[in-house]
């Protein structure tokens, strides 16, 4: 993503809240109703967000878009046909003993339709493992005029009829994932319409029965310090909450799926991993409240090991939330390159995916270590201006 200026935040934003003990006149004051969103589903959506956020298991995403899953198949020499992308998930799904380590998996829309070469529909084989099947909503981001090339993440219209469809389908959980750009800027804009956007698809999920992941991802690009993307954070989190509390949507049913506070990808000095847990409970404890049940970091890039390192440093201190993983690349790229399309392969392709996920699982705990990790899981996987 090209920025044609560097643009300061502006922290005088409406975000940044000051408190004093003066009161408004009666007049004056604004009357606050209080609204129990969500309906009938209240009750549900605590429970699978506690079940997804459950000691030891994290998410599994392969919601890739067929556009990204074709360039993961492409790496390993396969075409990107709806029969190779339904192969490379039947065998990511239908490893056995998944669900110890494993509580949901996010799908693409294909994904969640689709069923084995044996007819057995991929969301039953999750159930099977007490896996909670999940569905990405959005539709992608698009550039946002007015600002400074930044994008914004479509979705909204027509969302309602389709949550209702992926809960008839079996979904139980939804992601949405919108991005914020340090090297633009980022533009009050930007991040204001990145909060406002990730509430109301909130809302909605809700309203449907689904439990949102809220996901407003801090790219890795850039060469700025640990401190910078930790102030960018702060800012972020603070609207995001500020318009979910305004659209009604109830804490103890979400999931929370941020970036971990790190340098730019291009910053001259890496963080160590108990630095990275620094920055990132900081900011966590300073931003989200502890009702919400579930914080299921995303990996943004980083390696198989370095991710896990991370998670691990993180789970080293009590936390008032299930500090977990979500991730894509840092659980498939061994496991892509292990397979390689061939039929032969594909009990060490589901042995490699168990051995990354009991890792992460172990990392939730506390309890990791990169001792006899492998070359390639060392390997970062970070991509300048990567677009799903």
């Amino acid at each position: 993503m090209a920025c044609s200026s560097l643009v300061k935040l502006n922290t005088s934003s409406s975000s940044q809240l000051s408190f004093t003990n003066q009161r408004l006149p009666s007049s004056a004051s604004p009357r606050r109703v209080s609204i129990v969103r969500a309906g009938s589903y209240t009750d549900d959506l605590v429970k699978t967000a506690k079940s997804i956020a459950s000691p030891g298991r994290g998410i599994l995403a392969i919601d890739e878009s067929n556009a990204t899953a074709g360039k993961r198949l492409a790496s390993i020499g396969l075409d990107n046909t709806e029969v190779n992308r339904q192969a490379y998930r039947q065998l990511l799904l239908t490893t056995p003993g998944l669900g110890e380590y494993i509580s949901g998996s996010i799908l693409f829309e294909e994904t969640l339709y689709q069923s084995t070469t044996d007819g057995k529909k991929f969301v039953d084989c999750m159930r099977d493992e007490n896996i909670v099947p999940g569905i990405k909503v959005d539709k992608g981001l698009v550039p946002l005029p007015g600002s400074n090339n930044e994008s914004w993440c479509q979705g909204l219209d027509g969302l309602a009829s389709r949550s209702a469809e992926y809960y008839k389908q079996g979904a139980r959980f939804a992601k949405w994932r919108t991005v914020v750009s340090i090297p633009c800027g980022p533009s009050a804009l930007a991040v204001k319409e990145a909060a406002w956007g990730l509430a109301r698809y909130a809302a909605i999920s809700q309203d449907n029965g689904l439990v949102p992941i809220v996901e407003p991802e801090i790219l890795l690009d850039g060469d700025h310090p640990i401190e910078r993307t930790l102030e960018v954070a702060e800012l972020v989190w603070a609207e995001v909450f500020h318009y979910l509390a305004e659209n009604n949507v109830v804490f103890e049913g979400i999931l929370l799926k941020p970036s971990m506070v790190t340098p730019g990808a291009e910053h001259k000095e890496k963080a160590s991993p108990e630095t990275v847990a620094k920055y990132t409970l900081s900011m966590l404890k300073r931003r989200v409240p502890p009702a919400v049940p579930g914080i299921m970091f995303l990996s943004g890039g980083q390696s198989e090991v370095e991710a896990t390192l991370n998670l691990n440093a993180m789970n080293q201190s009590r936390n008032p939330w299930h500090v977990s993983f979500s991730y894509a690349r840092a659980l498939q790229n061994t496991v892509l390159k292990t397979w390689q399309g061939r039929p032969e392969n594909f009990e060490a392709a589901q042995t490699s995916l168990l051995i990354r996920a009991k890792a992460n699982s172990l990392a939730q705990l506390g309890r990791y270590s990169a001792e006899g990790e492998s070359e390639e899981a060392k390997k970062g996987m970070f991509v300048k201006g990567y677009t799903y």
